[in-house]
């Protein structure tokens, strides 16, 4: 499913027209709709360069995405903290006995807002699977899922598509690989699999995989 087209904005920042400049001057053309829902995950896919983190910033900060992210607690400290959290950051102490997901998870309880934007590969190198924080995350919060991209094949950039996980792995994981099949990083070689390793938690009663209505897309 698609999101429905944003609405052009009244009046873009200053900033907002140096970032999305920035990206038609490297010839990269920028897909973005609004989220479904004060709550979900940007899942970015495939994660290949350094050049990713760049292009995405000059994503974030052209379109105004309210993505999030999460890092160790013991990094949001003065005299950065204040900047970290107008970024979107999330402090999280990964000492807790709940670890990465169940911190995570308290986070989407507490908060009014939260687009935590993850690559689930969790590197730049190839691996034989991703990492499937994502996807435990999106479960157990019920939340839909943004799937964004960097294809540097045909030089876009951001996501116009939201999914829902049925809770079924395998299937989520087919509709994962059919959906970023024709998606290439800077390096494909350096693409990871689109695979869990081990076994997976999903639901016991899981449904088809859905998609996330766009009748009711609130605008900010």
């Amino acid at each position: 499913m698609r999101g429905a087209p944003p609405a052009p904005p009244a009046k873009r920042t200053l900033v907002q027209r140096i970032c999305l400049g920035l990206l038609r001057l490297f010839g990269w053309r920028v897909l973005a709709a609004p989220l479904p829902g004060p709550k979900g995950i940007i899942i970015v896919y495939p994660h290949t360069s350094n050049w990713d983190f760049p292009l995405g910033l000059l994503y974030r900060f052209g379109t105004g995405l309210r993505a999030n992210w999460m890092g160790k607690d013991t990094i949001f400290r003065w005299p950065v903290r204040g900047l970290f959290l107008r970024m979107g950051g999330v402090p999280v102490n990964r000492r807790a006995a709940s670890g990465f997901i169940g911190a995570a998870l308290k986070q989407y309880e507490t908060s009014d807002w939260m687009w935590l934007a993850l690559a689930p590969e969790g590197t730049r190198k190839h691996t034989d699977h991703l990492k499937s924080g994502f996807y435990q995350i999106a479960l157990g919060a019920d939340i839909p899922c943004a799937l964004a991209f960097i294809n540097y094949a045909d030089k876009t950039i951001g996501f116009e598509t939201f999914v829902r996980f049925s809770g079924n792995v395998e299937q989520d994981i087919e509709m994962l690989r059919g959906f970023y099949a024709d998606k290439v990083g800077k390096f494909p070689p350096n693409a990871s699999e689109i695979l869990f390793r081990g076994k997976v938690a999903g639901r016991t009663d899981p449904g088809p995989t859905d998609q996330v209505p766009t009748d009711q897309v609130p605008r900010d």
